[in-house]
C-alpha cells in the first residue's frame, strides 16, 4: 500500500549566514533533515548538538539526524535533547547494529538505517532489524558532499526492498539521500521510494523552497 510521498529538506544546502530565514521557506515539509558530518567517516564536517539545538525554535518541522559518523552510539543522547524525532544511523559504523537501534528508542525517538550505495541490503536482518525501523536511507550518492549525481544502480536496491516491505507488511518508508532533482525524483519514486532528502533541489533552485517541496509531494508511487 503506497504512502503519501514525504519530503526532508537537507539545511546542509541553506545559506548558513540566513539559516532562521532560510528555516522559513520549508515548513511545508515533513521533516528537516540533518546531515551530521565527522570527518572521518566521511570527508567532510559538518556540525553538531549545538547547532541543532540552536535552530530548534526557529521550525515547527520534525528533525531527524543522519548520523554520518564514526561512532554514533555516542551521539543518540545529544542530538536526542538537542531535540530530534529521529536519529538514522549507517549501518557500516554500527559495531552492534540492533543494540543501537534499541537505544535510539529508548530515548524516545524513531530509529532509521542508513545504506550507502555498494552495501548490500542483507545487511537488514528481515527478524531483528527492519522491523524495528521507521525509514530505511538509501544513499543514492557516495556520502560526504551536497550536489552529487544519483547513482542509477541503486534503483533496483530501491525496488528490492519496497517488495520486501510491502511483502512483511512492514510500515517502514523507503528514504532516498544524494542527487535528487525533478527527473530522478521521479525515477526513485518510481522504484518505490516515499521519503525524498533533497539540499541542493530545494535550497539552490530557481523556484522557491516551497514551490519545489510542493511539486515532490505531487508524486505518487
Amino acid at each position: 500500500m503506497s504512502k503519501p510521498i514525504e519530503v526532508a529538506p537537507s539545511i546542509l544546502n541553506a545559506d548558513f549566514s540566513n539559516l532562521r530565514s532560510e528555516l522559513a521557506k520549508v515548513e511545508n515539509a515533513d521533516w528537516l533533515h540533518l546531515d551530521i558530518m565527522d570527518g572521518h567517516f566521511v570527508p567532510n564536517l559538518t556540525f553538531g548538538p549545538p547547532i541543532v539545538k540552536a535552530i530548534r525554535e526557529y521550525s515547527t518541522l520534525p528533525f531527524e539526524a543522519h548520523l554520518m559518523v564514526t561512532n554514533p552510539d555516542f551521539y543518540v543522547v545529544p542530538f536526542r535533547e538537542a531535540g530530534c524525532k529521529r536519529v538514522i544511523v549507517h549501518c557500516e559504523t554500527a559495531l552492534h547494529l540492533h543494540r543501537l537501534i534499541q537505544m535510539i528508542q529508548a530515548e524516545g525517538m524513531e530509529a532509521g538505517v542508513a545504506l550507502n550505495p555498494a552495501t548490500p541490503l542483507e545487511m537488514l536482518d528481515l527478524d531483528l532489524i527492519l522491523p524495528e525501523l521507521s525509514i530505511v536511507l538509501l544513499m543514492t550518492v557516495n556520502p560526504g558532499f551536497g550536489g552529487q549525481t544519483l547513482i542509477k544502480g541503486v534503483l533496483k536496491k530501491i525496488e528490492r526492498l519496497r517488495r520486501v516491505i510491502d511483502d512483511e507488511k512492514l510500515d517502514c518508508r523507503i528514504g532516498v539521500d544524494g542527487g535528487i532533482n525533478q527527473e530522478t525524483a521521479v525515477e526513485v519514486v518510481s522504484a518505490g521510494a516515499d521519503l525524498l532528502v533533497a539540499g541542493t533541489y530545494v535550497f539552490k533552485n530557481q523556484v522557491s523552497p516551497s514551490q519545489v517541496i510542493q511539486e515532490l509531494k505531487k508524486l505518487s508511487c
